[in-house]
């Protein structure tokens, strides 16, 4: 089997990567599937892949990648990551940021917190750090060796997939007209 983007080719919601030559903006889908609600922003990527590519816009499972994901920011304009939090929020509450600085980042991001931050930082000191715009699902539990969310966390997924698809497309728009 092939790996792409973490994913099995062959599974049901796998697809062959998007020819995506020149997009300036990169969706990224964080956590460990492994870990019950952690794993949100992965499931959010996948309910992206089902539906139609989006012109400029890259997809990505970045799982728990941490710092190995920088060289997924080469010529991207602009990210839109979507990561569990645990802020003692009710379990499913979304909130958008868009922090200007890494110290700007919220506490609290899921279990690989620290491999994010370290990933924004390392971006910022070599001059790769694009615009970020952080979509997050408030989680109660990490469930470890558990693939489900919970009703409360995957009742708020569809909704999260719709902002970041509309925020994307508004991005890569935009993006656009500032390079062409």
């Amino acid at each position: 089997m092939l790996l792409l983007d973490s994913t099995l080719q062959g599974e049901a919601y796998a697809h062959p990567r998007a020819d995506t030559p020149g997009a300036r903006v990169l969706i990224l889908g964080i956590g460990n599937v492994l870990m019950g609600d952690e794993g949100v922003g992965v499931h959010v990527l996948r309910l992206l892949e089902q539906q139609p590519v989006l012109p400029g816009v890259r997809l990505l499972d970045g799982g728990t990648g941490g710092v190995n994901l920088l060289t997924e920011f080469e010529g991207v304009d602009a990210i839109v990551l979507i990561d569990a939090t645990r802020d003692g929020r009710t379990a499913g509450s979304i909130t958008y940021l868009h922090p200007q600085r890494v110290g700007d980042l919220p506490r609290g991001l899921g279990a690989h917190d620290f491999g994010l931050k370290d990933l924004f930082a390392a971006a910022a000191l070599i001059g790769r750090l694009p615009d970020l715009h952080l979509y997050t699902l408030s989680v109660e539990e990490i469930r470890p060796m558990c693939t489900q969310l919970c009703p409360a966390v995957a009742s708020s997924v569809p909704e999260v997939a719709r902002l970041v698809r509309t925020h994307a497309g508004l991005l890569a728009s935009t993006h656009a007209v500032a390079v062409g």
